[in-house]
């Protein structure tokens, strides 16, 4: 029995190998389907994202950086290892993954950090009489101001921190002869860093007991040197200022640069009824030193109130009838919103038709701002934010972006949410009751429009 079961595996086993080594017949039988296995993408660097954006979008981003001290480059709107590496140093700072791309949270955060720094030293692009030099100058940390033949000076109170714009004739200069003369004078300088280009050149370490940072080049036989002293003890209020104003520095201009854009003598905004007796939520910066305030159809108003922190502004029109309050209680959801309001009339043929368009933040959650994207048009800053229930969830603002460097394009607007919470307090902080109203946005918003000087 064993030897008969021995000799049927025998047998098997010789037909499995014949099997194996006789080729199958293809007579009548079904092509064979080869399934392909797509192949996943690499997934997009951090430097690609960067480089998709517009160069404005670049310059605004590296000056943000710049102003909340991770950027210590150029803003050039180039994008690098270095401002890469400072978007994940901001990101990690502030508790989140670092990706090296910012999130709309994150870039809205980024760009209210940045312009609260600017607030802070009282950043201003400037043009010096003298010399037609364009410079930023943190004119709240040098408020003092001299000037003759040679340059302009601005130092603080205390002569702790010195802004110095120096100028001379110079025979046949070149950036290398002048990097060597500025090394050696004045005596006592020690250098810690060099850079000489055919166009410019910088250079910093210390003078004395001040850290100095300095940027020259010239002209013909004209040479323009911006030097900046500051004692080290101001060393973490004044370096993200130093990156800025060497950044802005232009010593020959010839064209449009970088910085803040100008005050239009007629502004047009968005505003918010939210009380049947006149009250209206608007934009601060859009109703700032108006000699006039104009709601079409109801007169003039006056601004009762201001909130600098968040951008928002109470103004209040009188003996108005007919007002159909928005509600600003509850809380909205999700993070698609119904932005209202009423564009420029340069974008709309002149008219003031109510219009609402759709916008998104990246959460909705307790006080403050978030980044509101994309930008809602012109003349919107100042709009009612309302979710898809019909429930208030903020104040948007555009805030033109305010950039360090030059800038070859007008930055675009950011656009940031003022959440209700905030809204809310700020209306009953200044007495308004704006417990009533309904959720018709497009009855409640009207055009606001400044006239400066």
């Amino acid at each position: 029995m064993r030897s008969l079961l021995s000799a049927i595996l025998m047998v098997a086993a010789a037909d499995a190998v014949h099997a194996q080594m006789t080729p199958p017949s293809t007579v009548g039988a079904k092509p064979k389907v080869v399934t392909t296995i797509p192949v996943r993408p690499a997934l997009q660097k951090p430097e690609d994202t960067a480089n998709a954006m517009a160069q404005a979008e670049r310059l605004a981003l590296q000056s943000d950086l710049a102003w909340v001290g991770e950027y210590n480059g150029a803003i050039t709107g180039d994008v690098s290892e270095r401002m890469v590496n400072a978007i994940k140093e901001f990101q990690k700072n502030k508790g989140g993954k670092p990706t090296g791309v910012l999130n709309p949270q994150e870039r809205g955060l980024l760009a209210d950090t940045a312009r609260r720094r600017q607030e802070n030293v009282g950043w201003r692009i400037v043009t010096e009489p003298a010399t037609g030099a364009r410079l930023g100058i943190p004119t709240k940390l040098v408020p003092q101001l001299t000037s003759d033949a040679s340059g302009a000076k601005w130092t603080s109170p205390t002569g702790t921190i010195q802004v110095q714009l120096a100028r001379r004739k110079e025979a046949n200069p070149t950036t290398a002869k002048l990097a060597e003369r500025e090394k050696k004078e004045p005596a006592g300088r020690t250098i810690d860093y060099t850079v000489v280009k055919p166009d410019f050149f910088v250079l910093s370490g210390m003078q004395g007991l001040k850290k100095f940072y300095l940027r020259g080049t010239f002209r013909g036989d004209e040479v323009r040197v911006l030097t900046i002293l500051y004692d080290q003890a101001t060393e973490n209020t004044v370096e993200p200022v130093v990156i800025a104003m060497s950044s802005a520095f232009n010593a020959f201009p010839s064209g449009v640069q970088g910085g803040p854009p100008p005050r239009k003598t007629v502004d047009y905004g968005t505003g918010v009824v939210v009380s049947d007796d006149g009250a209206i939520v608007t934009d601060r910066l859009v109703t700032d030193d108006c000699i006039a305030l104009t709601i079409p159809g109801y007169g003039n108003a006056d601004r009762v109130a201001d909130d600098k922190e968040h951008d928002l502004a109470l103004l209040h029109i009188y003996g108005a009838r007919g007002l159909k309050p928005l509600s600003v209680a509850g809380n909205a959801t999700g993070t698609a919103f119904e932005i209202t309001g009423i564009s420029d009339p340069q974008n709309q043929g002149g008219g003031a038709a109510v219009s609402s368009v759709k916008a998104s933040v990246a959460q909705l959650g307790g006080g403050g701002e978030m980044a509101l994207s994309p930008a809602p048009p012109v003349g919107f800053s100042g709009a009612a934010a309302l979710d898809s229930d019909g429930k208030f969830a903020g104040v948007a603002l555009l805030k033109p972006v305010v950039v360090a460097g030059p800038a070859s394009a007008t930055p675009p607007a950011q656009a940031a949410l003022v959440q209700p919470d905030t809204v809310r307090d700020f209306l009953k902080a200044h007495g308004v009751n704006a417990s009533g109203g309904s959720a018709d946005a497009k009855a409640a918003v009207v055009r606001v429009i400044c006239v400066r000087k």
